[in-house]
């Protein structure tokens, strides 16, 4: 069996590019993912924090079960008893498969922008004249954008060479522009963005009530205890130490899962992000996003998933991306001549604009969801196509 590699970085001789077996997305993106089952499964770099968070859901349950419910079930009637014991098993499952659907689907990644098929690699970006340099032509680090009256700016990213989409950030640890960037969390060691937050809120809102439901029959067991023995409190906890540990485990996690629930709830009815509640403050400015807690509710919990822009299993040429992972593609891609002091990466904003560089919106399109605007896209694209081939015939003399 021919086994498959890739090709050649720095690959100049098209012929050999064009025998070269192709290979899917996956194997060649430049993210930091890490993708199962030949890419129909997305995780982030950190996706071994799975393992800790689902421990830390599961090993408790099992507790519960097999040690406190069981006294629970000749307390009350038979049935209510059973459904009872039943309950937190059905509904672990219930949260496991919401971080699988947190932890394994794309966020929202932006497709990355690619150099023309038609263009050599045999370029170097070390070679570029210093009279273009100080031509002072660049590709703008912003463009502005209206937003239901009000202008906000999209930035360009000189990683994924594009144009961010509105609300759109890059996160340093995926190395992935995502959509509606939310935050990146560590304990499901993926993204959250927008194909994925609602599952995230489902996630952290049913661990929040499993840690309550769990505290609660550990709290009846005890009392339980201590009617049916005449003994005291620090007795029934001796006699059952299990339920102590169990309602100090969930009153410390409930006080994190619920607090982040009741916040990310106040980020739905006001349609925030994570990231934009904690770098800008809407209550000096109008929220270009808030369209009503009604509207709002519907468009993050109940609006259908986009279909992911990238079909990592997809097949491509390997011309293409032998420039498209070639260090001095990207070494271009990141001497071009941005004013410094014009962006300042990530961080930067002018302040007679509304302070919102990564995080903006398009105009709504047809379909009543947020879209990037394809001109942003084929702007980035054709800058870096046009510029390379203008280097390549001045360098050749033409």
């Amino acid at each position: 069996m021919k086994r498959t590699s890739l090709p050649p970085r720095g690959l100049s001789d098209r012929q050999n590019s064009n025998d070269a077996p192709s290979l899917r997305l996956y194997q060649v993106w430049r993210g930091n993912n890490r993708f199962a089952l030949r890419g129909r499964l997305v995780f982030g770099p950190d996706a071994r924090s799975l393992y800790l968070t689902i421990g830390l859901i599961v090993v408790p349950v099992i507790l519960f079960c097999s040690l406190v419910s069981q006294s629970l079930v000749n307390f009350f009637p038979d049935n209510i008893g059973r459904l009872l014991v039943a309950f937190p098993a059905v509904f672990t499952f219930y949260i496991g498969v919401l971080i699988f659907l947190v932890a394994a689907r794309d966020p929202g990644i932006i497709p990355r922008t690619q150099p023309s098929s038609d263009l050599d690699d045999d370029w170097d970006a070390t070679s570029l004249s210093s009279d273009w340099a100080q031509s002072g032509k660049y590709l703008a680090p912003s463009k502005s954008v209206n937003v239901n009256g009000t202008v906000v700016r999209v930035k360009f990213c000189q990683t994924c060479m594009l144009y961010r989409p509105p609300r759109c950030s890059h996160c340093s640890v995926c190395n992935n522009c995502v959509d509606r960037f939310d935050h990146h969390c560590p304990w499901v060691g993926q993204c959250i963005g927008k194909r994925n937050y609602r599952s995230f809120f489902m996630f952290v809102s049913s661990t929040a009530l499993l840690c309550l439901y769990v505290f609660c029959m550990c709290w009846i067991n005890i009392i339980m205890i201590m009617q049916q023995n005449s003994s005291n409190l620090w007795e029934a906890f001796m006699k059952s130490p299990v339920c102590g540990m169990l309602i100090t485990y969930t009153f410390t996690v409930q006080w994190f899962v619920g607090g982040l629930s009741t916040f990310h709830l106040y980020l739905i009815i006001t349609n925030q992000t994570t990231y934009e509640n904690f770098r800008y403050r809407y209550e000096r400015r109008k929220n270009p996003f808030n369209n009503g807690c009604v509207h709002n509710f519907k468009e993050v919990l109940f609006s259908k998933t986009p279909r992911s822009q990238n079909d990592f299993r997809a097949f491509v040429k390997p011309e293409i991306y032998s420039q498209y992972n070639s260090s001095k593609y990207f070494g271009y891609a990141f001497s071009l001549n941005f004013s410094k002091n014009s962006y300042e990466t990530e961080t930067s904003v002018d302040g007679s604009d509304l302070d919102l560089e990564r995080c903006e919106t398009n105009p709504l399109d047809n379909s009543s969801k947020w879209a990037a605007a394809p001109d942003l896209h084929r702007l980035a694209s054709k800058f870096v196509t046009e510029t390379v081939t203008r280097d390549k015939d001045k360098r050749n003399g033409v």
